[in-house]
C-alpha cells in the first residue's frame, strides 16, 4: 500500500461495462450515489415501489448479459467478471425470491436508510440545503412506493416477523413526532455559509421536514395494519437463510459445520478470557468480576459523548501515526478519519467511506442511546481499530485510492459484509498480535468483542434454522432456539448495556445471516492467510505477511469465494 502515486492501467471493455453500471445504478438509487459521493443525485430518492425494484433488477440482468459478450483482458478483468457475476447474480436471486419487496428490519431497510442518507449530505452552502429540502420533499413518494412493495409482499404471504414490524413502527413514529423528529432538529440547524438561511430556503426546509414527518406517520399506520399478518416466529428457515448467508459472505459455507465451529470457537474465547482475568487480578478471578473491576477503574472511564468522541479521535490518530510507514505505508488521503457521534440514538456503531475524491473523509459514527452516558476505554479500543485503521477505514480507503487500477464498481460500489467485516475482526486480532493490545484490560475488550461475534454465529444460525439448544447452554430451557433463550444466551456472552444488547438481538432476528458474516469472514480471512503461508513454505520462501495484506486488500471488497480464487 504505497504512499506514492497508485498503480495505473488502461481501461478495458470490462471496465467500461462496470463504469456504465455504476452510472446507471446511481441514477436508479440516489441514496447509493450519495453514499459513494457521486454528484448530481443528492436531491432525489430511489423508487422503492415494485416497478422501481424491477427496474434495478433489469439493470443487473442487462449488465450480466453485456459481460458475457466480453473476454477479460487481464487478471483485474477476470476478477471483475467473477465478482460481478457473483454480486449481480445474487441480487437477481433475491429479486426472484421476493426478498427485495419484503425488506423490513430495525437496522437496514428503507425505514432507516431514507433517514440516514441525510447524515452523509454536505451542508456547507445554500445549494446543499436546497438539495436537502428537495430530498425531504421526496420522502412521501419514496415511502408510498415502499408501502406498495410491502403490500405486494403481503399478498405473496411474505411479511416480516411481528417483532420487526412493531419495532419499525416505533422508529417511524419517533421520526413522525414534530418535537422529537430528526427532521425537525436537522432542518432547524441550517446555516449555509455560517449564516441564517434565506426566507425562501427556510420555508422549503420547514415544508420538507413536515412532509417527511407526515410520510413516516403514514408508514407507522401502515405497519400497524401489516402487523395483523406478521408471523410471531422470528426464524426464516434454512432456504431463506442460506440465500442471505451467501449474500453477506460472498461464499457458500456448510451451515451445520459452521454452527458447530461457532460453539467450539465460543468455548476457546471464554478460556482465553478466563486466563486474561487471572492475569489482571489473580487466580480465581471470574471474567465478569474482572470486567466489573475494569469498569470501575477511573483511569479507564469516559464521561459523556464529547469525551467519547475526543478519545475515539485521539486513539484513531495514534494508530494511524504508529502504523503508517512502519507496519503499513498508508496513502496520505487515507490518513484522515473523522470520529463522530451520530445524530440518532439506536445503539449502532458504523463506518462510512470517503467520497471518490476524498473531499468527504471516511467517518466512524457512534449512535449512543440517550440512557448511556458512561463509556469504558478498555471495551472500545478494539472497536476503534475495527472501524478505523487497520480495519474498515484502511480497507475501504485503500480501495478508493486505487482509482488508476480498479474501476469505480470495484473501488466503491461493491461491498461484501463477510469480506469487510471479516477483515475488520481480523484487524482486531492483528493489532493484538502487533502489541497494541498488550494491556490485559484492552485485550479483554478485544476478547469481549470476539466472544459476542462467536456467540451470534451460534445464535443466528440456531434461531433461524430452528436448531435445538446446545447442552452446554441449556440452563435456560431445552427445545429449539427462540427469542427468550437467545436473550439469556446473549446476556451470558455479551457484557454491554442492555439497551445496546436489546437492539443487537432484534438486529440478528430481523437480518438473517448478516451478524455471523463478521466472525465467519474472519475465519475465512485467516484460512486464506494460512494457505498463503503454507504455500510459501512449500516453495522454500519466507512468508511476508505485509505483502499478503497488500495483495489481498488491493483486490478490493469482493465475495470471499472470489477472493479465495484471486489469491491463488
Amino acid at each position: 500500500m504505497s504512499n506514492t502515486a497508485p498503480e495505473t492501467r488502461s481501461a478495458t471493455a470490462t471496465d467500461a461495462v462496470a463504469e456504465s453500471y455504476v452510472t446507471q445504478l446511481a441514477a436508479l438509487d440516489p441514496i447509493l450515489a450519495t453514499d459513494l459521493g457521486l454528484a448530481g443525485h443528492d436531491h432525489r430518492l430511489p423508487d422503492l415501489s415494485p416497478s422501481g425494484i424491477a427496474e434495478r433488477a433489469e439493470l443487473h440482468r442487462a449488465t450480466l448479459g453485456e459481460l458475457e459478450a466480453i473476454e477479460p483482458e487481464d487478471e483485474v478483468d477476470r476478477i471483475t467478471h467473477a465478482a460481478m457475476r457473483e454480486r449481480l447474480g445474487l441480487q437477481l436471486e433475491l429479486f426472484d425470491a421476493g426478498e427485495l419487496h419484503r425488506e423490513l428490519n430495525i437496522i437496514y431497510s428503507p425505514v432507516q436508510t431514507l433517514r440516514e442518507v441525510f447524515d452523509l449530505m454536505p451542508t456547507a452552502t445554500a445549494q446543499d440545503w436546497e438539495n436537502i429540502a428537495q430530498r425531504l420533499s421526496a420522502i412521501p413518494e419514496a415511502l408510498a412506493g415502499y408501502r406498495e412493495s410491502l403490500e405486494l409482499a403481503r399478498e405473496r404471504g411474505h411479511v416480516a416477523a411481528r417483532r420487526q414490524v412493531e419495532a419499525c413502527r416505533l422508529q417511524a413514529l419517533e421520526l413522525a413526532e414534530a418535537d422529537s423528529s430528526f427532521f425537525t432538529s436537522f432542518t432547524a440547524e441550517a446555516e449555509p455559509g455560517g449564516e441564517e438561511p434565506a426566507e425562501e430556503l427556510t420555508a422549503a426546509l420547514t415544508e420538507g421536514a413536515a412532509a417527511a414527518r407526515e410520510a413516516y406517520r403514514m408508514l407507522a399506520l401502515h405497519l400497524e395494519e401489516l402487523a395483523a399478518d406478521a408471523p410471531e416466529k422470528d426464524g426464516v428457515g434454512k432456504e431463506r437463510y442460506a440465500l442471505w448467508s451467501r449474500f453477506f459472505l460472498g461464499a457458500t459455507v456448510d451451515l451445520e459445520e459452521t454452527y458447530e465451529w461457532g460453539l467450539a470457537e465460543l468455548d476457546r474465547i471464554i478460556a482465553e478470557q478466563e486466563a486474561t482475568a487471572a492475569e489482571l487480578y489473580g487466580e480465581g478471578t471470574g471474567v465478569r468480576e474482572a470486567m466489573d473491576r475494569l469498569d470501575a477503574d477511573p483511569a479507564r472511564k469516559l464521561e459523556g459523548t464529547e469525551a467519547l468522541r475526543e478519545w475515539m479521535q485521539a486513539t484513531s490518530d495514534e494508530a494511524i501515526e504508529a502504523l503508517a510507514g512502519s507496519r503499513f505505508d498508508i496513502p496520505e488521503p487515507v490518513r484522515r478519519l473523522e470520529c463522530l457521534i451520530a445524530p440518532t440514538q439506536s445503539g449502532g456503531i458504523y463506518y462510512t467511506g470517503p467520497s471518490a475524491d476524498f473531499s468527504r473523509p471516511g467517518r466512524m459514527w457512534w449512535s449512543v442511546p440517550s440512557s448511556v452516558t458512561e463509556f469504558s476505554t478498555w471495551r472500545e479500543k478494539t472497536t476503534v481499530y475495527h472501524e478505523g485503521v487497520p480495519g474498515h477505514h484502511l480497507q475501504v480507503g485503500q480501495t478508493v485510492y486505487r482509482s488508476g487500477l480498479l474501476n469505480s464498481w470495484r473501488r466503491m460500489a461493491c461491498w461484501v459484509s463477510g469480506h469487510g467485516e471479516g477483515w475488520a475482526l481480523y484487524a482486531e486480532r492483528l493489532m493484538a498480535d502487533l502489541g497494541f493490545l498488550d494491556d490485559p484490560g484492552d485485550r479483554m475488550g478485544m476478547l469481549d468483542g470476539q466472544r459476542l461475534r462467536a456467540a451470534r454465529v451460534v445464535l443466528d444460525i440456531g434461531v433461524h434454522l430452528g436448531k435445538p439448544m446446545p447442552q452446554r447452554w441449556s440452563q435456560w430451557g431445552t427445545g429449539t432456539w427462540d427469542q427468550p433463550k437467545a436473550w439469556k444466551f446473549l446476556q451470558a456472552n455479551a457484557n454491554m448495556d442492555e439497551d445496546f444488547l436489546a437492539f443487537e438481538l432484534n438486529r440478528y432476528l430481523g437480518w438473517p445471516g448478516q451478524a455471523p458474516s463478521y466472525k465467519v469472514g474472519q475465519r475465512l480471512w485467516e484460512e486464506f492467510r494460512d494457505a498463503a503461508e503454507a504455500d510459501a513454505t512449500r516453495r522454500g520462501e519466507n512468508f511476508d505477511l505485509s505483502a499478503f495484506h497488500r495483495r489481498a486488500l488491493d483486490v478490493g471488497s469482493v465475495g470471499l469465494d472470489v477472493l479465495r480464487e484471486a489469491l491463488r
